[in-house]
């Protein structure tokens, strides 16, 4: 069924980039990506860049959600996410997607009206908005699935 308002949101990580893609409050898709451990860094982020360029050929999307990078406590952890992030942004340009940002913040208040919510109290409203028969699992998922339904609330970025 084609629609003009599929957007993509997407929770970054090296070893798995969650992903969730809907149209309106209907769930098209969601799931994560994976890259290996054992492989090179360089190598990691070649796997994310196809496995991204993949998927964004199956929809015609009109926006994409990423959570924005935050205070993270272990540095090396922070470096990953900013690296998975890079080629997330990297290739929603190559295809022309619009990008918006979101930090953790507006997406719990956004999908629960609590800014302090918790995993369980996102993927329960996640699962209630959505109308879906079981809690999306596994966590990346369903926090990329709530980005995609936050990004729907906010402008995309100038990306000048």
């Amino acid at each position: 069924m084609p629609s003009s308002n599929i957007i993509i949101g997407f929770d970054p990580g090296l070893a798995n980039t969650g992903y969730g893609v809907i149209d309106g409050q209907t769930v098209l898709e969601y799931g994560v990506l994976h890259t290996t451990p054992k492989q090179a860094i360089g190598e990691r982020l070649l796997d994310l860049s196809n496995q991204l360029n993949n998927l964004l050929k199956r929809y015609k999307i009109v926006k994409a959600g990423c959570e924005k990078l935050f205070f993270a406590r272990n540095v090396t952890t922070a470096i990953d996410v900013g690296q998975a992030r890079g080629i997330i942004v990297m290739t929603l340009a190559k295809h022309h997607i619009p990008l918006t940002e979101v930090t953790p913040l507006q997406v719990k208040q956004s999908v629960t009206g609590y800014g302090r919510a918790d995993k369980q109290q996102i993927q329960y409203m996640v699962k209630t908005i959505f109308k879906l028969s079981k809690l999306p699992k596994p966590d990346d998922a369903a926090d990329a699935l709530a980005i995609a339904l936050t990004a729907q609330h906010y402008a995309p970025l100038d990306n000048k």
